[in-house]
C-alpha cells in the first residue's frame, strides 16, 4: 500500500524578491509541514511550477497542468502535479514593493494605478505514484471549491487527499474483491468519486497513450534512432511548447526502453534557469520548452527531438550504433504494420472495407509489445550467460558478455556491444539475475516463446498476431478494471470562470485542521491489521540454451566434419608417436583450425589425453600441440567469445615436456604470444566461470556431482541434462529463510573460501600466462593493454627502451635485472588489479584480501625462479621442425657479411613454384637468407612435406636490389604475423621473406641497414668487382698495397698533365667525399687530385700525346690506342696511326687526339675519327653547340657505300637557330653564334665531301628521287628500296596522315603513330635481289603474302605531286640528301629548312629516359608480379601492356632499321638525340650490329660494346644507380632495352649471331651484377682516374678474379658450348632488317625464367661445382628398343636446358665423357665442333644432299633462297634426337619441313662401314629425279638408326642419301617405268611410298625385291 499524495503546496508570486524584472516563486503553505521518513521533501519545487519562469502578466490566463518529474538524493523519481491559476493582484499589494523593481514601472504613476496585473498561484500535489488523470483531478476539485465557493472546507478535502492510501499493484482477486475496491475508490469528501486502476504488475511501465503520441509526433525511424541514442548512452533534448508533450514524450521513450531502466539524468522539463544542465557531460533525457530553443543551438553533441516540428537533429560528431540487421528491418516492418495498417493494402484493387489503426490507447500497447517482442529477440538466452558467483547471504551475478556474443555470433555489433557495456544492462543484470524472484511479462516470454519468436520472424503477419497479444496483456495490466460508472469529477462552472476578475485570492490554510487529519490516519494505520499481499516468488525459467539457436541458424561451417575428423585423427597421431603422419597432416589440421567447430573440437579431443591435470609429452608431441594450440589461439579475439581460450586455460598447464632433472616445461610457456591473455574482462568471465562451477559443487549433493569435471561449465551454461547453478541457486535461496543463524552463517563462509582459493589459484594461472618464458623480454605486456592503469603507464615507457636495449648486442648486464624486476612488477600490478575487482565483487572478506596481495609478488617471484631454469634449459633443446640450415656455394672471392637468418620464402604473384599449375608447391620454402658481399642468398626446403627433400635457392646480385620494403605475413604453417621483407631485383627476381620467430627484429634491422650499405656504396670502388677478395671483417678498414703501380702513376700523371696544360681556364673543384669502409682497395694516390671540370678552352693544337706523357709512361700508349678501339677503324678503315700521327692526306678521316686528356669532352674517349680537313680548333669551338660537348664523331662507315655513321648528342639550345641559318643569308657583323654555326656546316660539309657519291656525282641532280619511282635512273633494286625509306621516314616521323595503330607515349602523353605496312619483299625474278634479308626465317607461309608492288603503291598513294609545294614532310623531296640528321623533334622546333643544303633533318620523337625508367617498373611487375590476383586489369597481358616496354623496344628498334637503310642507299646518318649517350648509344649500335656481320661475332659484338657503350660514356654507374650519390636517380636499364633488341633481332636471324641467346642474357644479368668492373663507371675518364682500365692485363695475382666480363666469357667459352649457337652460318655482307612491329615482338625469357634448383645460372662456377656432386654418366643409346628413364622436370625449378640439352651440346658431353673414360685427353669443343663442320662442307658439294640436320646448320654455302626459308629452330631437342627429317631429294623450289621427331640416333659424325649398324643391304636401282636415269645404288638398311641409306659403291664411305623409315608409310610391288634397266621381271620391281614422295626400286630378281620389301617392311612393324 502506498500514499497517493505524500505533499501537498500552494505556490505563489514573491512579491518582496523580485531582482530587475525576473519574479520568484515561494512557497506559501506546505502540508505537513514535517517531511515524511520514506520520502523527504523535493527541493526547487517553485522552479519547476513556472519552468518558463514567474512573471506577472497584464491578462488573466487560463489554469493549466502538467506533471513535472523530479530525482531525489537517493535518485528515486517523485511525479510533481502542478495546476497554475492566475490571481489580480491589487495596486497595495504592488505597492509594497519598491516601485523601481515592478515591471511595468512608467514615467506616470497613474497608469501603473489603473492596470490590473495577474500573478500566478500553483497548487502542487508531489507523489511517488504517476497517476497523471487523477492528480489532474484532485487538484482540479481543491480549485473548483475554492472558486465555486462548494460548501466544503479546503482543509478537509486536503486532508481526505493526504491521507489516501492505495495498494501499489495486484490486479482484481476474487476473495479481495470488496475490500480492494474500496480502497481503489477514492472521494475527497466534496461529492466526488473516482477509481483508481493499480496496475496487476508494477514492474511494467504505465504508459497511457504517450508512446503512440511519441511515434504520431516523430514518426518511426526518428524514434528508433532516439531509442538506440537512449541505450547507446547518448545525450537526448526534447523540445515543444507543451509542458504536458514534453513529460509525455520522456515517459514513452523510457516506456518502450523496458525491460531496460534508463539510469543517466532524467528531466522531462527543465527550468529555464537550469539551463546549464545541458552541459553536463553524462547522458541524458531532458525536455525543455521551445522558448529555449536558441540557448540549445551551440550544443555539439546533444541529439535534439523536435516534437512539435516532428524533426530530430543528429550532430556530424555523433554516431548512433542502430539495431543489427535483419531486427531492425522488421522492427520497422512491424511498427508500420501498427502505425499505418493502410499501408500494405494502399495498392489493392478492392481493399477491406474497415482497416482503421487501433485508438491510441490500444496503439500504444501494440507499439509497446513490439519493443517487446524486439528485446526479446536480442535478449534470448541471456539466463545461460550469467555466472551466479555467491548465493548467500544474497546472490551475485555476473552476466558473461563474451559468450554471449559469441554464441549469437554478433561480436562484431556495434549496438550490442554498447548495450551489454552500459549502465541499463548491468541494472538489468542484477534485477533479473536472481533466480528466485516475481516474475512478469518479459520473462516469461524470453523463457517460453524464444521458439514461436524465431520461427516467425520472417512472416509480418504472424510477428503481428503475436504482437497483438502481447499488446492485449499489457492493456489488461494498465486498465484491470472495466469502465467503472462510479465516476464523478466536479468542474468549475462557467460562469465562476468567466467573472473571474472579482475573485477573491486563495486562501490561506488552517494547518492545524490538516494537520489533525493527517495525525488521525496515521493511528488508524497503526491499530489496522497490516495487509499482507503475499508476493509470488518463483525460480525464473532459462529458456532454451543459446547453442541450439545459432546452430539451426546454420552458421556452421560447411563441411566440417571431414575437418574434425582431420584434427581427431591428427592428435591421435601425435599421442601414438606416429609423427610422420601427424606431420602430413598438419598442414590440413592448421587450415582446419580456422574454424570454431574444429578449435572447439581440438580442445575436447586434447582433454581426453589429461590424466590426473597432467599430460608429459615428448619433445616432439610438445612442439606439434603447442602449434595447434597456438593455430587456435591467433584467430581467438581478445574477449574470447567462443570460449576457445577458456577451454585450452586448464590445458595448457596440464601438457608439459621434461627438459632435464627436475625440470619441467608446460605449454602455457610457449602459447602467450596472444592478446587474450592480456585482457581483464577474459579473466573475470574465467574466474566467474570456475567460481561457479564449484559453488555448484558445494550444494550438489551426490558424490558424481562433485567430481564432474569444470570444463562443462566453462561457457557458463552448465549442461542441460544436470541442475543448472543457477537452478540450485533459486532452490538455496527459498530454503534461505528457513535456515538457523549458524547453518546460515557456515554457508556463508564456506562459499566465501571457495571464492579466495579460487582467487589465489588464478593469480597462479595469471602469473603463468603473463610472465614471458625469457623475462628479459617483455613483449606481451609492452604491446598490450596492460597499462592502462595511470601508475603503470610510466613504468611502461622505460620498460620498453630497456627491453629494446636488451635485446641488442652490447647490453651490459645491469639492464637484464632491472628488466626482469620491471616485468615482475607489471604482472602484480595486473594480477592485483584483477583481485581487488573480483573479489570485491564477489564479498571477499578483507583479511583475506590483504593476505592474497602479500601472497601475490611471491608467487610471481616463485614462477620467475623456475622459469629460469626452463629457459636455461629450452635453449640448449635442438629445434626440431626446422629444417637444417644449408649453406650456400660462394664465389672465388665473395664472403658472408651476414651469417644465416632463418626465413621463410613467401610465394610471390608466379604461380608455376605455388603448385597452382600442378605439381607440388615448391614455396612456400623455409631456410635462411645470407648476405654475401656480392649477393642476396636465400636456400632452403620447401615446407610443403611432399617434395621436402629438394632444395630452393633464390638469389640476386645485391647491386641489382631496385626496391625493399616491409611486409607482414601470416605464414600457413605458424600463428603469428611476422614481419617480413619485400626485396625487388632488377634481374627480375623477387624475394617476399618472413623472418622466423627465432630472429630478433633489431637483427633484421641490422640486415637492412648492411643491405643499403652494400647496395649503395659511397664510391664505384666500394662495389664488389674492386672489393673481390679484400675484404676484411666488416668493420675493419683494410689498406692494401698498390697493385699495379705503372698504371697508378699512369693515371696520376694524366690527370697532372692536364692541369698543367689548362693555362688561363676556370678549373672547378669538386668536393670529395673521403672513401669510407666500403672502398676497400686504397684511394691514396687519387684523393691528393681533385676532379677537374673545365670551363673555357684553350688553343691545344701544340700538344700531341707524346709529348704530355713522360717517357716512363709510353709503352702505355699502346693500350690507350688499343682501347680507343683503333683495331675497328683501321679495319673500317676509318684512319691507321702511324708514326708521330701524321697521315696520308688523301684518306677522308683521321684519328684525331684532340680529346687525349678528356678536356674536349669528359664522356669521349681519347682518340676519335673526325674528317681529314677539319683541324682541332674547329673542333673545340664545335663541341660547345652540343650537349655536354658531345660533338659529332664518326664511329661506323658502309664498307659498300662508304657511308658514315655518326653519333653526337642534341644540339644546345642556342645553337639550334643559328644551325639552320641559310649560309647565304647576309649578316653585316658574324657574331659569335654565327661563327660557330659556320663552323659546323663547315664540319658536315666536310663530312658530306668525304662520301665518295658526293665527289662522284659532284652535284645532286643526277640522284634518284625517293618518291618518283617513274623516274628509271636507278636499278630495279633501287625502285624497291626507295618507297620502303619513305614509308620508313613516315613511319618513324609520325607524320599527319598516318592511320592505323596508334598507341600512347607514356610519361609525355604525346602520341607517336606507328603504320602498319607490310614490309615489300623481293621475288625471285627480280634481275638483282638487293643485299640483306627482312624479316624472320621463321617459315615459309610468308612469302606469298608479300607482293612485291605494295611497297610501292603505299608509299606512292601516299607521296604528293613531284612537283608539289613547300608544304609537304621534308624526306619527300625529290632528291636524296647526302646526309640525315636523326635529331629530336622538341629539340628542332623553330629550325628552318633550307632546300638546297645537302643535309636533312629527321625529327623523331624520342623515349626519354623517365619512361625507361616507368616502363621497366611496369615490366618487372608484370613479369615478377608481387601478389597473385584474379584481377582481369592485373593479368600478366594488360600488365605487359601498360608497361609499353614492347612500345618502347619497337621505336628503337624502327629507328636503326631506317638508319640502315639510309645508310645501304648511300646516305650519311648522324643520330644526334638526347644527351647522346642514352638513346644514342642503342641506335648507333643497333645499326652497326644490323649493317655489319662482323659485329655479330663473340669478338664484334665485344668491340661494339666496348666502343659504343663503355668509350662513349653511357653512364652505366648512374643509370644503374650503382652509388650513393646515384641513388635518388633511379635504376633506368638502358643498355638492357638494348640487349633486349638484340634479342629480337637474334630470334628473326637464329643462323646470322655467333653468340647463343644465353650470352645476351649472360650479360644482362652482370652488367647489373657488379660483379666484374667492365659496366662499372660512367666515361673512360673515369675508368682512368681510379686506374682501372689497363689493369686487365698487367694484373694476374688473383687468377681465380676475373675483373672483365670479356676475359670470364672468353675463359668459360673455351671450357663449353655454352655462349655458342649452333645454327651460325653467316652469309657475306648480309644486312638484316627485322620487323619491328610489337607483333612481330616477343616477351624476352630472361625476364620470366627461373631456377629453383640452383639459383640464376650466370656464375658458372657456382654451378659447376653443384653439377660435380650430381653428375651421372649419361645413357648409352640402346638398340632394344625405348626404356622408360622418365625423369620429372619442374618448370621454375630444374634448368630445362641442363634436363634436355641440345642434340649438339648432347653429343658433345656424350663425347667428351667417352674421351674421359677411355682416359684420352680431350680435345676442346670447337676443335671437334670445327671438324665436323669441315667434314659437312665437302659432303654438300656432292651431288645430292645427305639430309644431316647439321648440314642445314652448318653450311655455310646453302642458296639464299633456301637459306632465308630455312626451318627455325629451337635450341633444345628431345633426349639425343634431332628434331629435323629433311628429304635428300628436296628440290631447290620445295621448303623443308621441320618433321616428326625421328628416332633415329644423330650419331657423331665419323661414320665407318660396320656391321653392326646394317641389318641388310645389297644392290638395288633406284630411280632418279625428274628426267633422270635409273642408277644402280648400294642400299644398306639399318635397323638401330631406322633408316636406309645409300651410297655410290659397296666400298664408299660417303653416304649419298639417306631415306628415314619414319616417314616410310608403304612397300608395294611396283611396275617398270620409262628407261627402267631391261631384261628384268616385272616382280623385281618395288615402291617405297614416303609422306614426301614415291621412290621406285629395282632389284635384280624378284626373290630378291621379295627379301627387302620383308626387311623393310619387318623394321616398320618393330618401329
Amino acid at each position: 500500500m502506498a500514499r497517493l499524495a505524500d505533499y501537498f503546496l500552494v505556490v505563489g508570486y514573491d512579491l518582496d524578491k523580485r531582482v530587475e524584472g525576473e519574479g520568484q516563486g515561494r512557497i506559501l503553505q506546505r502540508f505537513p509541514e514535517k517531511d515524511w521518513e520514506d520520502s523527504p521533501f523535493p527541493q526547487g519545487i517553485e522552479l519547476f511550477c513556472q519552468p518558463s519562469g514567474w512573471q506577472l502578466v497584464p491578462e488573466r490566463q487560463p489554469a493549466s497542468f502538467f506533471v513535472a518529474v523530479l530525482t531525489d538524493i537517493n535518485s528515486e523519481r517523485h511525479s510533481c502535479a502542478c495546476f497554475t491559476f492566475w490571481e489580480g493582484l491589487d495596486n497595495s499589494q504592488l505597492q509594497k514593493a519598491k516601485p523601481s523593481e515592478v515591471d511595468e514601472v512608467d514615467e506616470e504613476p497613474a497608469v501603473v494605478q489603473s492596470a490590473q496585473v495577474f500573478a500566478p498561484k500553483s497548487l502542487v500535489l508531489v507523489s511517488r505514484l504517476d497517476y497523471t488523470e487523477v492528480f489532474r483531478n484532485c487538484l482540479g476539485l481543491i480549485y473548483t471549491v475554492h472558486v465555486d465557493g462548494l460548501p466544503v472546507p479546503l482543509e478537509t478535502v486536503i486532508g481526505n487527499l493526504l491521507t489516501c492510501v492505495i495498494p501499489i499493484a495486484g490486479g482484481s482477486q476474487p476473495g479481495q474483491e470488496e475490500r480492494e475496491e474500496s480502497l481503489r475508490t477514492i472521494t475527497l469528501g466534496a461529492g466526488d468519486r473516482q477509481v483508481i486502476q493499480t496496475p496487476i504488475d508494477d514492474s511494467l511501465p504505465i504508459s497511457g497513450s504517450s508512446v503512440a503520441q511519441l511515434f504520431r509526433q516523430l514518426g518511426i525511424v526518428n524514434v528508433l534512432y532516439l531509442f538506440c541514442a537512449a541505450l547507446t548512452e547518448h545525450k537526448i533534448l526534447f523540445l515543444s511548447s507543451s509542458y504536458q508533450r514534453l513529460t509525455d514524450a520522456c515517459r514513452g521513450l523510457l516506456a518502450i526502453m523496458f525491460p531496460l531502466k534508463y539510469s543517466f539524468t532524467f528531466v522531462p522539463i527543465l527550468p529555464g534557469k537550469l539551463l546549464e544542465v545541458l552541459s553536463t557531460p553524462t547522458p541524458f533525457i531532458i525536455g525543455v520548452n521551445s522558448f529555449f530553443r536558441s540557448e540549445t543551438q551551440e550544443l555539439l553533441d546533444v541529439i535534439i527531438a523536435d516534437l512539435d516540428g516532428g524533426t530530430v537533429t543528429i550532430p556530424e560528431c555523433v554516431h548512433i550504433s542502430l539495431l543489427p540487421e535483419p531486427i531492425l528491418q522488421q522492427t520497422q516492418t512491424a511498427l508500420s504494420m501498427v502505425l499505418d495498417p493502410e499501408l500494405e493494402i494502399a495498392d489493392h484493387a478492392f481493399p477491406p472495407l474497415s482497416t482503421q489503426p487501433s485508438a491510441l490507447k490500444i496503439q500504444d500497447k501494440e507499439i509497446r509489445a513490439v519493443f517487446l517482442w524486439l528485446f526479446a529477440r536480442l535478449f534470448q538466452g541471456y539466463r545461460w550467460c550469467l555466472h551466479i558467483i555467491r548465493i548467500h547471504p544474497e546472490p551475485v551475478i555476473r552476466f558473461h558478455k563474451a559468450a554471449f556474443l559469441g554464441q549469437r555470433a554478433l561480436t562484431e555489433d556495434d549496438f550490442l556491444m554498447k548495450v551489454l557495456d552500459g549502465m541499463a544492462f548491468a541494472g538489468f543484470v542484477s534485477e533479473r539475475g536472481p533466480p528466485y524472484r516475481a516474475t512478469d511479462l518479459f520473462d516469461d516470454l524470453v523463457a517460453n516463446h524464444v521458439e514461436r519468436i524465431r520461427q516467425e520472424e520472417a512472416c509480418p503477419q504472424k510477428v503481428m498476431n503475436h504482437v497483438k497479444e502481447l499488446a492485449e496483456q499489457l492493456f489488461k495490466n494498465e486498465n484491470p478494471y472495466p469502465a467503472v460508472a462510479m465516476h464523478k469529477v466536479t468542474r468549475p462552472s462557467e460562469n465562476s470562470q468567466n467573472n473571474a476578475h472579482n475573485q477573491k485570492p486563495f486562501p490561506g490554510l488552517d494547518d492545524v485542521a490538516v494537520q489533525l487529519f493527517i495525525d488521525h490516519a496515521a493511528a488508524k494505520l497503526k491499530t489496522a491489521p497490516p495487509v499482507v499481499k503475499a508476493e509470488l516468488k518463483s525460480m525464473v525459467p532459462s529458456g532454451p540454451p543459446l547453442g541450439d539457436t545459432v546452430d539451426r541458424n546454420g552458421n556452421v561451417m560447411a563441411n566440417s566434419a571431414r575437418r574434425l575428423e582431420v584434427v581427431r585423427n591428427c592428435i591421435t597421431y601425435i599421442f601414438e608417436n606416429k609423427m610422420l603422419e601427424a606431420k602430413k597432416l598438419m598442414p590440413a589440421v592448421l587450415r582446419a583450425l580456422k574454424g570454431r567447430a574444429a578449435r572447439i573440437c581440438l580442445t575436447q579431443e586434447l582433454n581426453q589425453h589429461v590424466l590426473q591435470n597432467r599430460a608429459v609429452l615428448d619433445d616432439q608431441q610438445f612442439d606439434y600441440i603447442v602449434r595447434m594450440m597456438n593455430c587456435t589461439l591467433q584467430d581467438c579475439s581478445h574477449i574470447d567469445e567462443h570460449g576457445i581460450a577458456a577451454a585450452l586455460l586448464p590445458l595448457v598447464t596440464a601438457f608439459c615436456r621434461k627438459l632435464g632433472a627436475g625440470i619441467t616445461q608446460f605449454a602455457y610457456s610457449c602459447v602467450q604470444e596472444h592478446m587474450v591473455w592480456t585482457t581483464m574482462q577474459f579473466w573475470e568471465s574465467m574466474f566467474y566461470s570456475d567460481v561457479q562451477s564449484h559453488i555448484r559443487a558445494l550444494y550438489l549433493e551426490t558424490e558424481e556431482g562433485g567430481q564432474q569435471n569444470n570444463t562443462e561449465q566453462q561457457d557458463g551454461s552448465g549442461s542441460g541434462r544436470e541442475i543448472s547453478a543457477l537452478d540450485l541457486a533459486s532452490e538455496q535461496n527459498r530454503l534461505w529463510p528457513t535456515l538457523s543463524k549458524e547453518m546460515q552463517a557456515e554457508r556463508v563462509q564456506k562459499e566465501e573460501s571457495t571464492v579466495f582459493s579460487q582467487a589465489i589459484h588464478y593469480a597462479n594461472r595469471m602469473s603463468y600466462l603473463l610472465l614471458p618464458l625469457d623475462t628479459s623480454k617483455n613483449r606481451l605486456l609492452r604491446s598490450s593493454g596492460l597499462g592502462d592503469v595511470e601508475s603503470v603507464s610510466n613504468s611502461y615507457v622505460t620498460n620498453s627502451i630497456a627491453g629494446s636495449m636488451a635485446e641488442s648486442y652490447d647490453t651490459e648486464s645491469g639492464f637484464e635485472d632491472a628488466e626482469s624486476s620491471d616485468v615482475a612488477n607489471s604482472v602484480v600490478r595486473f594480477i592485483n588489479r584483477f583481485v581487488d575487482k573480483v573479489c570485491n565483487e564477489s564479498g571477499v572478506t578483507n583479511e583475506h584480501l590483504k593476505a592474497l596481495h602479500t601472497m601475490i609478488p611471491d608467487i610471481v617471484q616463485m614462477h620467475i625462479e623456475t622459469l629460469d631454469a626452463v629457459h636455461r634449459e629450452s635453449k640448449r633443446l635442438p629445434p626440431i621442425q626446422k629444417p637444417k640450415l644449408l649453406r650456400p656455394t660462394l664465389l672465388p672471392g665473395e664472403e658472408l657479411v651476414m651469417d644465416a637468418m632463418r626465413v621463410h620464402l613467401i610465394p610471390d604473384g608466379r604461380e608455376e613454384a605455388t603448385g597452382l599449375m600442378g605439381g607440388p608447391p615448391l614455396l612456400p620454402a623455409e631456410g635462411a637468407i645470407f648476405l654475401t658481399t656480392y649477393r642476396l642468398i636465400f636456400k632452403g626446403t620447401p615446407t610443403d612435406p611432399l617434395v621436402g627433400e629438394q632444395v630452393v635457392t633464390r638469389s640476386f646480385p645485391i647491386a641489382s636490389l631496385t626496391k625493399e620494403k616491409r611486409i607482414s605475413v601470416t605464414l600457413p604453417m605458424d600463428q603469428f604475423v611476422q614481419e617480413g621483407l619485400q626485396l625487388r631485383s632488377s634481374t627480375f627476381q623477387l624475394m617476399k621473406i618472413a623472418f622466423d620467430e627465432e630472429v630478433a627484429s633489431d637483427l633484421a634491422e641490422v640486415f637492412r641497414k648492411h643491405m643499403h650499405k652494400l647496395r649503395y656504396p659511397q664510391h664505384v670502388q666500394g662495389t664488389f668487382a674492386f672489393t673481390v677478395g679484400q675484404c676484411g671483417k666488416l668493420v675493419v678498414e683494410h689498406k692494401t698495397k698498390d697493385k699495379n703501380q705503372s698504371l697508378r702513376t699512369l693515371s696520376k700523371n694524366l690527370v697532372k698533365s692536364a692541369k698543367k696544360t689548362i693555362g688561363r681556364q676556370y678549373v672547378t673543384r669538386k668536393k670529395y667525399s673521403p672513401p669510407t669502409w666500403e672502398n676497400r682497395s686504397s684511394l691514396q694516390s687519387e684523393l691528393d687530385e681533385d676532379e677537374i671540370s673545365v670551363s673555357e678552352e684553350v688553343d691545344q693544337s701544340s700538344l700531341t700525346l707524346s709529348s704530355t706523357i713522360r717517357s716512363s709512361d709510353r709503352q702505355t700508349m699502346s693500350n690507350v690506342v688499343e682501347r680507343a678501339c683503333c683495331r675497328d677503324y683501321q679495319r673500317l678503315g676509318l684512319g691507321t696511326l702511324s708514326n708521330s700521327l701524321t697521315r696520308s692526306k688523301n684518306e677522308p678521316f683521321r684519328i684525331s687526339t684532340v680529346n687525349r686528356m678528356y678536356t674536349v669532352c669528359r664522356s669521349y674517349p681519347g682518340l676519335l675519327i673526325v674528317p681529314q680537313s677539319i683541324p682541332d680548333t674547329t673542333i673545340h669551338r664545335i663541341c660547345r653547340c652540343y650537349r655536354q660537348n658531345r660533338f659529332p664523331v664518326v664511329c661506323w662507315r658502309n664498307s659498300r657505300t662508304k657511308a658514315v655513321l655518326l653519333r653526337s648528342a642534341g644540339l644546345h639550345a642556342k645553337g639550334v637557330v643559328g644551325f639552320f641559318k641559310s649560309p647565304n643569308a647576309p649578316t653585316a657583323v658574324p657574331s659569335q653564334a654565327d661563327s660557330t654555326s659556320l663552323e659546323q656546316e663547315k664540319y658536315l660539309q666536310a663530312i658530306i665531301s668525304s662520301m665518295p657519291s658526293y665527289s662522284e656525282n659532284s652535284g645532286r641532280n643526277t640522284l634518284s628521287g625517293f618518291t618518283s619511282t617513274h623516274m628509271s635512273t636507278s636499278d630495279s633494286s633501287d625502285k624497291l628500296r626507295q618507297p620502303k625509306i619513305g614509308a620508313l621516314m613516315k613511319q618513324v616521323m609520325g607524320t599527319k596522315e598516318d592511320v592505323p595503330g596508334t598507341f600512347s607515349r607514356g610519361a609525355l602523353g604525346q602520341r607517336a603513330k606507328v603504320i602498319s605496312l607490310s614490309q615489300p619483299k623481293v621475288s625471285g625474278k627480280a634481275r638483282n635481289p638487293p643485299r640483306g634479308k627482312w624479316g624472320s626465317i621463321r617459315g615459309s607461309g610468308r612469302l606469298s603474302a608479300y607482293n612485291p608492288d605494295v611497297g610501292t603503291r603505299l608509299a606512292g598513294k601516299e607521296s604528293p605531286q613531284p612537283n608539289g609545294g613547300p608544304s609537304e614532310a621534308l624526306f619527300l623531296r625529290q632528291q636524296k640528301a647526302y646526309l640525315y640528321i636523326i635529331g629530336d623533334k622538341a629539340q628542332l622546333k623553330g629550325g628552318k629548312q633550307d632546300s638546297f643544303q645537302q643535309w636533312e633533318v629527321v625529327p623523331i620523337e624520342v623515349c626519354d629516359v623517365r619512361q625507361v625508367k616507368n616502363s621497366f617498373k611496369k615490366l618487372m611487375k608484370a613479369c615478377v608480379p608481387s601478389s597473385s590476383t584474379s584481377d582481369p586489369n592485373m593479368s600478366f597481358q594488360r600488365c605487359l601492356e601498360d608497361s609499353e616496354w614492347m612500345a618502347l623496344l619497337h621505336r628503337v628498334l624502327q629507328v636503326s632499321v631506317l638508319v640502315v637503310e639510309l645508310l645501304d642507299t648511300g646516305s650519311s646518318v648522324m643520330v644526334s638525340l638526347e644527351d647522346g649517350w642514352d638513346v644514342t648509344t642503342q641506335v648507333v649500335s643497333l645499326v652497326q650490329l644490323l649493317s655489319d656481320p662482323y659485329y655479330r661475332t663473340f669478338d664484334g659484338f665485344r668491340l661494339l660494346v666496348e666502343k659504343e657503350w663503355l668509350s662513349f660514356g653511357h653512364r652505366f654507374s648512374h643509370r644503374g644507380a650503382q652509388t650513393l650519390g646515384s641513388q635518388s636517380s633511379g635504376f633506368t636499364p638502358v643498355f638492357l632495352q638494348f640487349l633486349d633488341c638484340v634479342h629480337q633481332i637474334h630470334l628473326q636471324f637464329p643462323m646470322e649471331f655467333e653468340f647463343s641467346q644465353y650470352y645476351l642474357k649472360f650479360l644482362a644479368y652482370h652488367y647489373v651484377s657488379n660483379r666484374f668492373r667492365t659496366f662499372l663507371l660512367d666515361s673512360d675518364y673515369e675508368r682512368i682516374e681510379l686506374g682501372v682500365l689497363y689493369e686487365e692485363k698487367g694484373d694476374r695475382k688473383t687468377p681465380q678474379v676475373c675483373k672483365s666480363v670479356w676475359d670470364y666469357i672468353d675463359r668459360l667459352n673455351k671450357k663449353t658450348p655454352i655462349f655458342y649457337n649452333y645454327m651460325f652460318s653467316p652469309e657475306d655482307e648480309e644486312v638484316l632488317r627485322p620487323y619491328t612491329f610489337i607483333s612481330n615482338l616477343k616477351v624476352w625469357d630472361f625476364y620470366m625464367e627461373e631456377t629453383l634448383s640452383e639459383g640464376p645460372s650466370y656464375d658458372w662456377e657456382l654451378r659447376g661445382r653443384q653439377e660435380r656432386v650430381a653428375e651421372e654418366t649419361p645413357e648409352k643409346p640402346d638398340t632394344s628398343g625405348p626404356k622408360s628413364q622418365r625423369r620429372i622436370v619442374w618448370p621454375c625449378y630444374d634448368s630445362l636446358s641442363k634436363a634436355v640439352p641440345d642434340a649438339i651440346t648432347k653429343l658433345l658431353q656424350d663425347l667428351q665423357s667417352l674421351e674421359a673414360e677411355l682416359g684420352q685427353t680431350s680435345e676442346k669443343w670447337k676443335d671437334t665442333w670445327d671438324k665436323i663442320k669441315t667434314t659437312q662442307r665437302t659432303e654438300t658439294k656432292l651431288e645430292s644432299k645427305p639430309s644431316f640436320s647439321s648440314s642445314l646448320l652448318m653450311s655455310s654455302n646453302l642458296s639464299h633462297q633456301r637459306r632465308s626459308q630455312g626451318v627455325y629452330l629451337q635450341e633444345s631437342g628431345v633426349g639425343s634426337s634431332i628434331n629435323l627429317a629433311l628429304d635428300c631429294e628436296a628440290s631447290a623450289t620445295s621448303t623443308p619441313v621441320a618433321g616428326r621427331t625421328s628416332t633415329s640416333t644423330l650419331y657423331s659424325q665419323f661414320q665407318s662401314t660396320e656391321s653392326e649398324n646394317r641389318s641388310f643391304e645389297g644392290i638395288l636401282f633406284k630411280k632418279g629425279a625428274l628426267l633422270k636415269p635409273w642408277k644402280p645404288r648400294w642400299f644398306v638398311l639399318d635397323k638401330t638408326k631406322h633408316q636406309l641409306r645409300y651410297y655410290e659403291t659397296r666400298q664408299d664411305k660417303e653416304c649419298k642419301g639417306v631415306i628415314e623409315l619414319a616417314d616410310v608409310e608403304s612397300v608395294i610391288p611396283g611396275t617398270p617405268t620409262m628407261g627402267a634397266p631391261k631384261n628384268i621381271e616385272e616382280k623385281a620391281f618395288f615402291d617405297l611410298k614416303t609422306t614426301k614422295r614415291v621412290y621406285n626400286f629395282c632389284a635384280q630378281d624378284s626373290l630378291n625385291a621379295q627379301l627387302w620389301m620383308d626387311s623393310v617392311q619387318s623394321c616398320l612393324s618393330d618401329a
